[in-house]
């Protein structure tokens, strides 16, 4: 059982996006899609077998605390801005696991992993570039990820 796409794009992605300063049409479908990929739209909260990817967008810890300690420690407003967005206490601490629970968090890390990567976000109609783009910069050469599984997974999920 997924999560609902249009309830999960218009009541967490684009509100959380939105809040962090960090929207636009193109964030939004590489977010629907990389969850459609990774986590087939929430089915899996838990990387299949023995992997340690969290939360729906299967984010790894490691990935997690760079982006926590490499990226968002010297930017204090966009850290404040997340925490704001979580409804946290300025000095709370974000811990990997609530990506299991807190799709807000969860979001708001995935979106942050994109925005750390220099080239531009792919058109937002641009599935194939969306795909390479995921491909490229989140699932990387090593991954179990195809742009061809994006593709089929973002029209199962997102174009149903």
């Amino acid at each position: 059982m997924s999560i609902d796409t249009e309830q999960l794009k218009k009541l967490i992605i684009t509100p959380t996006l939105k809040e962090l300063d960090l929207y636009s049409h193109s964030a939004v479908n590489l977010l629907l899609g990389t969850c459609a990929t990774e986590s087939q739209m929430g089915t899996y909260l838990k990387q299949k077998g023995t992997g340690p990817a969290l939360g729906i967008y299967q984010m790894e810890p490691a990935t997690f605390d760079d982006i926590s300690e490499n990226y968002l420690e010297y930017r204090p407003n966009l850290i404040a801005r997340v925490r704001m967005c979580m409804e946290y206490d300025q000095s709370f601490s974000f811990v990997v696991t609530d990506m299991i629970w807190n799709l807000k968090l969860a979001t708001a890390m995935c979106r942050i992993h994109y925005l750390r990567i220099p080239q531009p976000l792919p058109k937002s109609s641009d599935i194939y570039g969306l795909a390479n783009y995921y491909k490229k910069y989140y699932n990387t050469e090593k991954g179990k990820g195809s742009v061809g599984k994006f593709v089929a997974d973002y029209e199962a999920y997102v174009n149903d």
